[in-house]
Order: C-alpha cells, then sequence, then structure tokens
C-alpha cells in the first residue's frame, strides 16, 4: 500500500492545488449564499463578500485571449463590407438626413431623443461631411464628398462593444469564461444585431447603452456597499441609463428594469439584521438621487445641445408654436406687436391647441350644406388670415375702444368682405351632432345678421395675470369665441378638409369637444385708432430650456402616437419571440437586405425564457407545500441573475402590447439582449449544475452546446447574403424560406452568380437604380415615410402659393395619423 501523506504534505498539496489556476472550464464563479441566524429566524445576508468580486471582476489572462477571439470575429462579422452597398438603406434616409440638420443647423421634428442622431452628425462631421448630401431617397447613391462609410462604422464599433458587454456582463452575474464565450458566440452571429450594426440606425446605439446599463448594474450587485467602486458602478449605471434613453424613449424601459431590481434589494437590504438602520436610509436615497438625477441631467444636458446646434429654421419648425419658431435664426414670426387690441383693429387670431395656425378663409366655397364660403385654419401668414373687429350692432367708434370680456362683435374677413357665420347646418366634414358649419357669408352693402355675432369669452386661468384676464391683449389674452344665437363655440380640431378644402384644417363651432379646442389668442394687431405713443409692443417671450423641452415632447408623443396607418412590414409582438417574419430594408441591382434573427439563436432565448417561468412556477408550487427550493448555490445563482434577465425582457417586451402605434420587429431586440443573457446562465446550469453527477453527461452537455453554436453559425452564413446585401440565387432564397413569413423577395436574385459579374461590368448607378424593385423603394420605410411628405409638404409651406391653384399642406404639427407618422424604430422619424 501507498504511504498515507503527513499531514503537512497534504496540507502541502491542497495549497499547491488551490493556488493552481483554474482553467476556463473548470472556475466555479459561484459563491453560497451567506445566511446568519436573528433573533426569530436566519436572514439572508445582503453585503458580498470579497470571494464574489474577486471570482467576478477580475479577469483572468486565459479569459484575455477568449476575449481576443470575441473581438477578432465580431470585427469580421461587423466590419465585413461595410461600403456596400453604396447607396442609402432603410431608415439611412432619416438618421442620415438627421445627421445633415446638425451639420447645418437646421431644426427638424423627431420622435426620438437626440443623442444617437448627434453622435452620427459628429462622426460625419469629422469625416468631413458637410450637409450638402440629403439623404432624400432610399437608394440615392452615396457621392464621394460623404462619409458613410465612417458613419456606419459607428454602429458597427458599438454593436462590437456590445459583444464585449456581453461577455464581461455575464461574467459578472456568474456565469463560467467557456458559458460566458459561448453565449457571447451566438450574440456575435445573431444576424439582427449584425444587421443593426451596419447601418447608420438608432438601434444599435440603443442596444449598446442598454447593455452598459445592464453591465453596470451587475458590477454595481457586487460591489461591497457605499465604497469607492460602489458609488462608481452606481454612477455608471446612472450614465448608462441616461444615454439609453437620449437614444430612443426605450431607454424608460431600462431605468424601470433597474428602479424594480432597486426596490428587490432594497427588500433583502432592510431584512438583513447587520444592515445598520442608517445605511439603509443610505441606501435608499443613493440609489434614488445617483440613478434617477445623473439621466435627468443628462437628458436635460443633450437637449440643451440639441436646441443650441438647431438654432436656424427648418422643415421641422412648423411642428412648433410660434414663441418657439421665435428663437430660431430665420424666422418669419411677426415682432414688435401691438398689444392693445380693441373695436376697429385687423387682427389674425392663432388657435391654441393644434398647430392648424391662423384663422382663415378665401374665395372658396363649401360644395356641401350652405355652400357658403370656406372658413378654415392656415399655418402661414397671409393676408387672408386679416380680420377686423366691429362692433355687433354699430359702426367702429371714432376712438379707440379696448376689446373686453363679455363684448359682442363681429369678425369681417378683410379681402372677401365678408364676416365669420355660423347657423344650423352641419360641417362639411364633421359630422357629429355639437357640431356646426363656421363660414364667411356676406354681399355687397349687407350689414349682417344675428348669425354674425360672437361674444368674447376670456379664459383666465390660460391669460396672462393683470390686464391681459380683463381687456383682450396679443400673445397675452386667451379667450374664446362663443356664437350668440346658438351658444356654440368657435372650435377647430385636426379634422383636415378634402382636396376642395385644400387639405387645410376644418373650423366649426361647437357645444361639446375638450375645452382647449376653443381657445384662440391674438398674434398680430392693428389699429389706425391709436396714435404711436399710446401703442404699446411686444414680443413672444423668450422661451426657457424647460419650456422647450416641454413643448417639443408634447409633439414627440403626439407625433408617436399618431403612428397608427398599417405598413406592409409592421408585425405583432406575439410574432417576435417566434421570429414569423422580418422587414425589408432595401431591394437593388438584384441584391437585397431583409431583417430578420438569427432562428436558432431566437428560438433558443424563446425556449430559456419559457423554461425559466415553467421552473418558477413550479418552485413557488413546491415552496408553499412547505419543500425546500434552491439549496444549490448554483439555483440560487441561477434563480437570482435570470429572474433580473427575464424580468428586463418582460419589461422591454410587454409594453408593446398596448401601444396602438406601428410596431415592427426590431422593437424586439433590446428585450432580445435581455433574453440572451438568459440563454447563457440557461447554459450554465445545463453545461454545470444539471450533469455535475456523470461525466459523460457533463461531456455531453458540451457537445450539444456546440452543435447549438454551429447551427447558429450556418444559419447566419445562409443568411448572410441578406445581411450584407451579397449576391444571391433565387433557388438558394427560396430554399431559404423556412416559413411562410419570412417574406423576403427571391424574385430580386439572379438566377445564377455569374449573372452578377456580367451585370456589375455594363452598369451605371443610373441604369441600376432604375432596375430598384418598386415595392421596396415605396413600402420598405415605415414611419419615416409620412414624416417624409410631411416635410416634403413643410417645403413647400415655405413659399406658399396662390390658394386659386393649391394652397400648402398644414403645419407638420397638425398632421392627423397618416401625415404624422414619423422615422425606428421613422422607429419621422424611425422605424421608434
Amino acid at each position: 500500500m501507498p504511504k498515507a501523506k503527513s499531514p503537512s504534505t497534504a496540507a502541502r498539496a491542497a495549497a499547491i492545488s488551490a493556488n493552481k489556476p483554474a482553467s476556463v472550464f473548470s472556475v466555479d464563479p459561484v459563491v453560497p449564499p451567506v445566511y446568519s441566524q436573528g433573533p426569530v429566524r436566519s436572514f439572508l445576508v445582503s453585503t458580498p463578500t470579497p470571494a464574489v468580486i474577486k471570482k467576478r471582476l477580475i479577469v483572468d489572462v486565459k479569459e484575455l485571449y477568449l476575449l481576443a477571439v470575441l473581438l477578432v470575429v465580431s470585427l469580421a462579422v461587423r466590419f465585413y463590407n461595410l461600403s456596400g452597398p453604396n447607396l442609402v438603406v432603410f431608415d439611412e434616409v432619416h438618421f442620415g438626413g438627421f445627421a445633415r440638420k446638425y451639420i447645418l443647423g437646421k431644426f427638424f421634428m423627431d420622435v426620438h431623443p437626440p443623442l444617437a442622431k448627434m453622435l452620427f452628425a459628429a462622426v460625419g462631421s469629422l469625416g468631413g461631411f458637410d450637409g450638402e448630401f440629403e439623404f432624400k431617397n432610399i437608394g440615392d447613391v452615396f457621392p464621394q464628398s460623404v462619409p458613410y462609410v465612417l458613419m456606419r462604422q459607428f454602429p458597427a464599433v458599438l454593436g462590437i462593444g456590445t459583444v464585449i458587454l456581453c461577455y464581461l456582463t455575464l461574467r459578472s452575474s456568474g456565469v463560467r469564461p467557456i458559458v460566458s464565450f459561448i453565449t457571447t458566440l451566438l450574440f456575435i452571429v445573431e444576424n439582427s444585431n449584425v444587421t443593426i450594426s451596419r447601418y447608420i440606425l438608432l438601434d444599435s446605439p440603443l442596444v449598446f447603452f442598454i447593455a452598459a446599463s445592464v453591465y453596470a448594474w451587475k458590477k454595481f450587485e457586487i460591489q461591497i456597499p457605499f465604497t469607492g467602486p460602489w458609488f462608481a458602478s452606481l454612477v455608471a449605471t446612472g450614465i448608462a441609463l441616461g444615454l439609453a434613453v437620449l437614444s430612443k424613449w426605450v431607454g424608460l424601459f431600462t431605468i424601470a428594469w433597474v428602479g424594480i431590481l432597486c426596490v428587490y434589494q432594497l427588500w433583502f437590504i432592510i431584512g438583513d439584521l447587520t444592515v445598520l438602520s442608517k445605511k439603509v436610509v443610505g441606501h435608499f436615497f443613493a440609489r434614488g438621487l445617483i440613478l434617477l438625477g445623473v439621466p435627468a441631467f443628462l437628458y436635460l444636458f443633450f437637449f440643451a445641445i440639441h436646441f443650441q446646434v438647431l438654432n436656424q429654421e427648418g422643415d421641422g419648425s412648423a411642428f412648433m408654436s410660434s414663441a418657439f419658431r421665435a428663437g430660431l435664426q430665420g424666422n418669419s414670426i411677426p415682432t414688435n406687436i401691438n398689444s392693445r387690441v380693441g373695436l376697429g383693429s385687423v387682427v389674425t387670431l392663432r388657435h391654441v391647441d393644434t398647430l392648424g395656425g391662423y384663422l382663415h378663409s378665401h374665395a372658396h366655397f363649401y360644395p356641401t350644406g350652405s355652400k357658403q364660403q370656406q372658413i378654415t385654419l392656415y399655418p402661414h401668414l397671409d393676408s387672408n388670415n386679416d380680420w377686423k373687429i366691429e362692433p355687433y350692432n354699430e359702426s367702429i367708434p371714432e376712438k379707440f375702444v379696448p376689446l373686453t370680456d363679455g363684448v359682442k362683435i363681429r369678425l369681417v374677413h378683410v379681402n372677401s368682405g365678408r364676416r365669420l357665420h355660423s347657423h344650423d347646418e352641419k360641417p362639411p366634414v364633421s359630422e357629429r351632432d355639437w357640431q356646426k358649419e363656421a363660414s364667411c357669408y356676406g354681399y355687397e352693402g349687407f350689414e349682417g345678421d344675428a348669425n354674425d355675432d360672437f361674444i368674447v369669452e376670456i379664459v383666465d386661468y390660460r391669460s396672462e395675470a393683470g390686464d391681459a384676464q380683463n381687456n383682450v391683449l396679443a400673445l397675452k389674452t386667451i379667450f374664446r369665441l362663443k356664437h350668440a344665437m346658438s351658444g356654440n363655440y368657435l372650435f377647430s380640431s385636426e379634422v383636415k378638409l378634402p382636396e376642395w378644402g385644400f387639405q387645410q384644417q376644418e373650423v366649426t363651432t361647437a357645444s361639446q369637444g375638450l375645452r382647449g379646442l376653443t381657445h384662440w389668442y391674438i398674434e398680430t394687431n392693428h389699429n389706425d385708432l391709436l396714435a404711436d405713443e399710446e401703442k404699446e409692443y411686444i414680443n413672444y417671450p423668450k422661451l426657457s430650456l424647460w419650456q422647450k423641452v416641454a413643448e417639443s415632447h408634447a409633439r414627440m408623443w403626439k407625433i408617436n402616437q399618431g403612428l397608427t396607418d398599417h405598413h406592409n412590414w409592421q408585425s405583432s409582438p406575439y410574432s417576435w419571440p417566434l421570429l414569423l417574419r422580418g422587414i425589408n430594408y432595401w431591394v437593388h441591382d438584384n441584391k437585397q437586405v431583409y431583417f430578420l434573427g438569427n432562428a436558432v439563436v431566437w428560438w433558443s432565448v424563446s425556449v430559456s425564457i419559457v423554461v425559466f417561468f415553467i421552473h418558477t412556477a413550479i418552485s413557488v408550487l413546491k415552496w408553499h407545500l412547505g419543500q425546500t427550493v434552491a439549496e444549490s448555490k448554483d439555483v440560487f445563482s441561477f434563480n437570482h441573475h435570470v429572474f433580473s434577465y427575464a424580468l428586463g425582457w418582460l419589461l422591454h417586451y410587454a409594453p408593446f402590447f398596448i401601444m396602438g402605434r406601428q410596431l415592427f420587429l426590431h422593437h424586439y431586440l433590446p428585450a432580445l439582449y435581455f433574453g440572451i443573457l438568459v440563454l447563457g446562465h440557461t447554459l450554465e446550469i445545463f453545461t454545470g449544475y444539471l450533469v455535475s453527477r456523470s461525466k459523460v453527461l457533463h461531456k455531453l452537455s458540451y457537445v450539444v452546446v456546440t452543435i447549438l453554436v454551429a447551427l447558429s453559425a450556418v444559419f447566419y452564413l445562409q443568411y448572410s447574403s441578406l445581411i450584407y446585401g451579397a449576391p444571391w440565387t433565387k433557388a438558394q432564397c427560396t430554399n431559404s424560406k423556412a416559413l411562410s413569413g419570412w417574406d423576403f423577395d427571391c424574385n430580386a436574385f439572379h438566377e445564377n452568380l455569374a449573372d452578377y459579374s456580367a451585370v456589375s461590368s455594363s452598369s451605371s448607378p443610373e441604369a441600376t437604380a432604375a432596375k430598384e424593385t418598386p415595392f421596396v423603394k415605396n413600402e420598405v420605410a415605415h414611419e419615416e415615410q409620412t414624416v417624409s411628405k410631411v416635410e416634403d409638404e413643410q417645403k413647400e409651406q415655405e413659399e406658399p402659393v396662390e390658394e386659386s391653384v393649391v394652397p400648402p399642406f398644414e403645419e407638420e404639427g397638425t398632421a392627423n395619423a397618416e401625415e404624422v407618422s414619423v422615422a425606428d424604430d421613422q422607429e419621422i422619424p424611425q422605424s421608434d
């Protein structure tokens, strides 16, 4: 028999074994939870131990090789042929266009916060982009002066950063290096994330900042409270959250995720009897102030830069109020306005709660109803907006008489001589019983009738305090006009008249409806009865940063809510985890870019989440039956971390079920990222704890995981032509359609790969542009399509045409749901 080792020898051997570096397969990053006994019950000690920090934050030298491999592979996948296609793809129409407007300083309107677009503008500016190229149409060829490759490299770099963050996050949450490596490989070849990392889109910055938030939070979880690293991780989490919500409002879901986890952790901290009460209070205030204060500060800071840079009138100005536009260079908003309004004043009346513009009439008549002269709202300065205020039953006095609350007046349209009028006729478009037609009525020599009479009612709570609540003052007084005969109020909503009304905003009188839609104010005012020394001149006040932020967000929210029209490439949230369909980005020159996830990764994520929910239900049932659950440190770690990631998946997915706007597959990407983290922990528990009792099963588990990685890589390669816009054949395309909902256009491709060489040698940009598949050119951009329409109409509005031809469309802000669908996902602005 071999001689037994002495205790000193055994101890020495154990020490040598303990100091021997563990391999990336054998390292165990999970430590058992620590419990302590209290007076009545045991409790979980919430303070992390130094062993946790050492095992999860310090990267072994061998792991650096793994990170190097991930870096090289992700570089190859995401940087491959970024110069192709050398044409505008999908939402590059809008986000490249927004970058251009930042460079030119032209104000625009978008449904998303500014950060990601500002970063694209900064990158383009560093590359020498002067803003001349307009990114006007999908398929436009980039001239050499546009550093589009550099601008595409920016999201590619962020995509690579997200890859590294994925690995580090899994390591920080107790996943072994090899499993973290395998999971990150799956993320690298996830087709949809590769696609969004290659083009000038908001999704790559958004996912990167969400990933940074998750990593910073997981680092924070394992720091000793109130130490320097603890505060640093907390501040880093706040910064990342702020940058995420500044990229897209989806970042609010990430803030909610962190907030819920804060409450979850505080529950255990309060139950930890080793934590003093004053430290519990410290936890509450430190987390609240930093995790809410830092994002709020960053949000306002970048919006301040946004307004500072976009300081000139642009095609988005019409979304904003006159007070907002008055602060933009090159605006046409009236200045030095006589504030004293009285009988005999020639004024323009502006509607308050819509951006339809000014009370307006013109020499065109309703084709139905009374067939009298039309009354509309019109967004531009025009002589047809001028109205003269006269007494209801007498001539204008020779001396100035101020317009006061309760006075009965008539409004005479200066150009036509007809008076504002209402009667018991249905409106031309709105068919509600509580609305009546408003028109202009009269003829030469006609002195008016009782249906021309309106009573001025000052709205005290919306008017400036003081004299403006007694006398009507330009800009300062908000008032209503009550039709004396019917008791209805002059009213306008965002209903548009048909082509015979030049798509201007309908004006009626109403006995019901939102009160704010009956509110008006006077913008311009001329009264010859006042001597120059009696006139009091005012201008729109300069808006504060907070007022600008509030107004812009009201517009952003309204536009976002208006994205309700059906789109050919939209999909329902229930279909996203199953990957039932994708989005057509671009078809040109017999090539196609189609947004589609990697089905192997996508479905594995969905299965992992379902398995966790089943596991949770069984565990809760066992706990209610009095059985012990999560006795193993591995199961405890799995439950804790997968709960947080599954919660993140749910918070970034479930809200879309209650949204009424257009929705697209790319809206699922933030939820998918959390799902991949769930998948990582599922692979960890599968290759570790579940098969730890059998060497055969342990090895077999890695075989299964290897097959999973191989299948994912095969899927990525098979559908890579749809990522990179590379040559593919019709046969390859047809054979690749695993689901009927994968509706990429196989007819777009050549029969043989050799045909591409023949065509490329003889085709010009002009010729290939003519070959672009029409349905893609017309349909592929979703929200952004409508916004483009609105912006084009806005450009026309800059130079109003004669109404006898076709007056331009109203301000963008008044557009209805069809007109205001913006680019999301245009997420105007987008594609979300």
